[in-house]
């Protein structure tokens, strides 16, 4: 009985024992990894470099998404409706009108024009002020200009208050021109589907960088590999330097493209500020996040593991000692 127990004890204590240097032998051979990879300086920084350039690219194009993204919601927030009045609706009528349109829950804000103020401003802007002159009568309506809220300033919302305003009996007819926000939303959702295409490719060529790196990394090591199995090692002690590999390429990697998403942001960002200086605009471009950096060397990570792990699973398996 006791010799059964003191061989519990012993089988517990090894096995605690082996699950705590499980950690140290990982911490061990990613170390030993990052030796190889050194030991090789020109293969690993070709392929970091290939490696960083290829995510770089789909980093630029979500970028420059995002920030054309700010832009457009700037711009929505800034239509407005215009509202032409009846030629017969009286400046009371008018001013009535302006009161109900500013109680709607979809109005932020309501500016009238007069037929006068807008015959005025047609003789300055059109260079005809001497020929309207001989006009009998105003042919200008009075005008009513409606911003919408935040809320209701995208394309539908905004239609069904155009749809609601004009309605009233004093409006003649409004109008909303959308068919340039249409047509930037259908532009950014190309641009989006570009990027997500583009992006995809490029993935799939990390993945088999790495794959091949990793492959030419094995046939160097094949008599090795097969001493080690002659000794007994196993498949996955033997395939962990090589997953710690792609780890480490997609590491730096991942943190090449950031930079260099990061200096293209910093260089184009000076050519964007003076552009959009001639326009009296503060628009400044916008670079990585934190959130957005982490996930992408994140990203990498996990292609260059993934093409690290197909290639080990395909050819340390197909290396086996010779008999003799």
């Amino acid at each position: 009985m006791s010799n059964i127990h003191s061989s519990g004890l012993k089988s517990r204590s090894s096995f605690l024992a082996r699950l705590l240097t499980l950690p140290i032998r990982h911490v061990q051979q990613a170390v030993g990894s990052l030796g190889n990879l050194w030991r090789t300086p020109f293969t690993t920084v070709m392929t970091i470099f290939v490696l960083g350039i290829s995510l770089a690219l789909p980093a630029t194009l979500h970028l420059f998404v995002k920030n054309a993204q700010q832009v457009s919601e700037q711009w929505d927030s800034a239509s407005q409706i215009t509202l032409f009045l009846k030629l017969s609706t009286s400046e009371k009528s008018a001013q009535n009108l302006v009161q109900r349109v500013s109680l709607y829950n979809e109005v932020a804000d309501v500016r009238y024009i007069s037929a006068k103020q807008a015959l005025k401003e047609f003789k300055v802007l059109s260079g005809f002020g001497q020929s309207l002159e001989y006009l009998d009568e105003n042919p200008l309506p009075a005008t009513l200009l409606v911003t919408p809220t935040q809320r209701a300033s995208q394309a539908e919302a905004a239609n069904a208050l155009l749809a609601k305003l004009s309605k009233e009996r004093e409006v003649e007819q409004g109008k909303l021109d959308l068919e340039w926000l249409t047509r930037l939303e259908a532009m950014a959702r190309l641009i989006e589907d570009i990027v997500l295409g583009v992006a995809l490719l490029l993935c799939l060529s990390v993945v088999l960088i790495v794959g091949n790196t990793i492959r030419l990394a094995i046939l160097n090591e094949k008599d090795a590999i097969a001493i080690m199995k002659l000794v007994g090692a196993t498949d996955s002690f033997i395939q962990r330097p090589f997953l710690y590999s792609g780890i480490w390429y997609g590491i730096f990697g991942g943190i090449l493209s950031c930079i260099a998403v990061t200096l293209l942001a910093w260089y184009l960002g000076y050519a964007i500020s003076d552009l959009t200086e001639l326009y009296q605009s503060n628009f400044q471009l916008e670079g990585l996040s934190i959130r957005e950096a982490l996930m992408l060397i994140s990203f990498a990570i996990v292609l260059a593991l993934t093409g690290s792990y197909i290639s080990v699973r395909q050819h340390i398996k197909a290396i086996e000692p010779n008999a003799d």
